[in-house]
């Protein structure tokens, strides 16, 4: 997949595109450099995607949610591949723990007012006949098996 296509987008077709803004993109893509330089500095094969193209796949990822089979297609990668790329990235950012969310106690500490809005999610069951045993079949009543 082509990334010459991201540079020439606007700021709010990038951020439709890839789910982040160009500057926060920037900043895990320099945390994703480091984490792959520190990876390869013993050595291996290099990778056949570049890092822009391996952080924007697991960011299709996480946005669209698509299948690994249909990202590692759309990349020419292998579905195994795609998916050790994927948590590798992930846990590159965590591990960084610039881009985590602050924890519960930390929210119930802010200064915050939080708008509740509670959505009626119950089940209602499926109305259908029961079961019984006076209802026939063809094949009960020719017994034929």
């Amino acid at each position: 997949m082509e990334n010459s296509h991201l540079k020439t987008l606007k700021p709010e077709e990038f951020r439709r595109l890839t789910g982040v803004k160009a500057e926060t993109f920037a900043k895990m893509l320099a945390i994703i450099q480091k984490a792959i330089q520190t990876k390869k500095a013993k050595g291996g094969r290099p990778n056949k995607l570049s890092c822009e193209q391996m952080f924007l796949m697991t960011l299709e990822y996480l946005r669209e949610y698509r299948t690994y089979f249909h990202i590692s297609k759309s990349y020419g990668i292998s579905e195994s591949n795609c998916y050790y790329t994927i948590r590798f990235i992930e846990e590159a950012l965590i591990k960084s723990g610039q881009f985590t969310l602050p924890g519960r106690k930390a929210l119930l500490k802010s200064d915050m007012e939080y708008a509740v809005i509670l959505i009626d999610a119950t089940e209602s069951p499926i109305e259908r006949p029961k079961k019984s045993s006076d209802i026939t079949t063809q094949v009960k009543r020719n017994d034929i098996h």
